[in-house]
């Protein structure tokens, strides 16, 4: 079955990116187009937005439109972004009052507004461009309230009269929470809206898009239990609960293409699993390039991450520095977030040269060599949707090391050296003890080279291809394609 599909997302990597939204958004999108289905994916025109590779296309009768949010009118323009060959079209949502800013998101008063423009110059690009979507995929709470839409100001409508909606959670942490004050700038929608959070003076966009939308993903089978759960369902379980079984958890894939060591084109050097002798001169080039101690005596430990409580980075605080003083490992860490955690990175480097590096902010192609070069990758997660680099590590023989939660649980399997079977190190509790025996257990096993040697060809042999995950999303729009209005 083909479907026509209006995918809206505020991210689409390579373009605007923040986090695994943008890449879920680049490869989903690019697979069904693949597939041929019939796509609609609308962002916003951001001033930061990465226009390389987009030839911007005005459309005949969408420019200069005007909406009404509340008491305040917007003048915004609908362009079409036409990309290399097998990827979608996308379409742009200028509105240089909202989006021409230095960042993605922020804190100002209009946040919302920016995003219920977006949802509803999504609905009015359907409409003027005459696309009928069988699926409104809506996507994080930006987008969480185009459901409401679907259910008020687009009802009786015909071009959306097939139309269902999923929504897709990427990180519950994230949930758009206002001011009811604002409940004004949503027009008829606001009729929908949860009495219970008004009597408590707010509204929660992601929220009412559980409560409304036809289906709801997320993007991890254990993901989708623990969000039902007080511990870390974020203030909704309650409402996640009462969808059931509606609750659908779909592991992210990769991009086979951008992340492969045979031919990734940000790596000097390339290997497989036939032949990993690129992956020992990725090591050698990463350590020299910046300034860490080669020896193989050690395993070199990698972290490409958010600075944030939700990685688990203070779990780290003691454990690292102990093992970099017994030599028992060597580290190079890239990111940036919390200010606490980026200066204790930068001390701990200052204090373990040339064991340590720390490089703040993100550079792709430092995180591709991280990925090649490191023998082990760390990822304390206290919670973690899905997690995409513990699957690029599998990918490039570097074993992950991964508290058991989300999609780290759904992707890592414990690797048991009677056996020889397992993926990786997986430890069960979010606390200092565990991550200090996390990477012990790894040191031993760096030590006995057959073992070592099996798991990182067990990790290499894993297929997390997009081609998977379509197929369980095409799934998911059938399912809500079947549901009665």
């Amino acid at each position: 079955m083909k479907f026509s599909v209006c995918f809206v997302t505020a991210e689409l990597a390579p373009h605007a990116k923040a986090g695994g939204l943008a890449d879920v958004s680049a490869a989903l999108t690019r697979v069904l187009h693949a597939r041929g289905h019939d796509l609609l994916v609308v962002l916003p025109l951001h001033t930061a937005l990465d226009r390389t590779g987009i030839s911007l296309e005005p459309i005949d009768g969408l420019d200069g439109l005007s909406l009404q949010l509340g008491s305040q009118h917007f003048r915004y323009s609908i362009l079409r972004g036409r990309r290399a060959p097998g990827l979608p079209d996308l379409v742009l949502v200028d509105c240089p009052a909202l989006y021409d800013r230095s960042d993605l998101y922020g804190s100002a008063a209009d946040e919302h507004l920016r995003f219920l423009l977006l949802s509803r110059a999504a609905l009015d690009a359907c409409r003027r461009l005459g696309f009928a979507p069988d699926i409104l995929h809506c996507n994080d709470w930006h987008t969480a309230l185009l459901p409401l839409y679907l259910r008020t100001t687009c009802a009786g409508e015909p071009l959306f009269a097939r139309a269902r909606s999923v929504l897709s959670i990427h990180n519950l942490g994230y949930q758009g929470v206002f001011p009811y004050a604002v409940a004004g700038d949503l027009g008829p929608a606001a009729a929908l809206l949860d009495r219970g959070e008004a009597a408590e003076g707010r509204i929660n966009f992601l929220r009412e898009g559980i409560v409304h939308a036809d289906t709801v993903s997320t993007v991890s089978p254990t993901y989708a239990r623990e969000i039902c759960t007080p511990e870390l369902g974020m203030g909704l379980d309650g409402v996640l609960r009462a969808r059931g079984d509606e609750i659908v958890g779909i592991l992210n894939g990769v991009d086979t293409d951008a992340w492969d060591p045979r031919h990734d084109r940000r790596l000097p050097f390339h290997y497989s699993p036939g032949d990993m002798t690129g992956k020992a001169r990725m090591r050698e080039a990463l350590c020299a390039r910046l300034g860490l101690d080669a020896g193989l005596s050690r395993p070199l430990v990698g972290m490409v991450t958010r600075l944030a409580w939700q990685k688990g980075i203070d779990l780290l605080f003691d454990v690292l520095p102990e093992a970099l003083s017994r030599r028992a490992i060597s580290l190079v860490v890239l990111g940036s977030g919390d200010p606490v955690h980026e200066d204790y990175f930068s001390r701990l480097a200052a204090d373990h040269p040339p064991l340590a590096a720390y490089r703040q902010g993100y550079d792709e192609e430092l995180a591709h060599w991280i990925e090649a070069g490191c023998d082990a990758f760390l990822m304390p997660s206290r919670y973690e949707p899905c997690g995409l680099n513990q699957m690029y590590s599998l990918r490039y023989g570097t074993v992950p090391i991964v508290r058991r939660t989300g999609g780290l649980a759904d992707s890592v399997q414990h690797f048991d050296p009677r056996t020889g079977q397992g993926t990786g190190i997986v430890f069960n509790d979010a606390d200092p003890d565990a991550v200090r025996w996390a990477l012990g257990h790894m040191a031993a096993l760096y030590g006995e080279r057959q073992a070592w040697t099996r798991m990182v060809a067990n990790g290499m042999a894993r297929d997390f291809s997009w081609d998977t995950a379509a197929d369980r999303y095409l799934e998911l729009y059938a399912q809500a394609a079947s549901r009665p209005r």
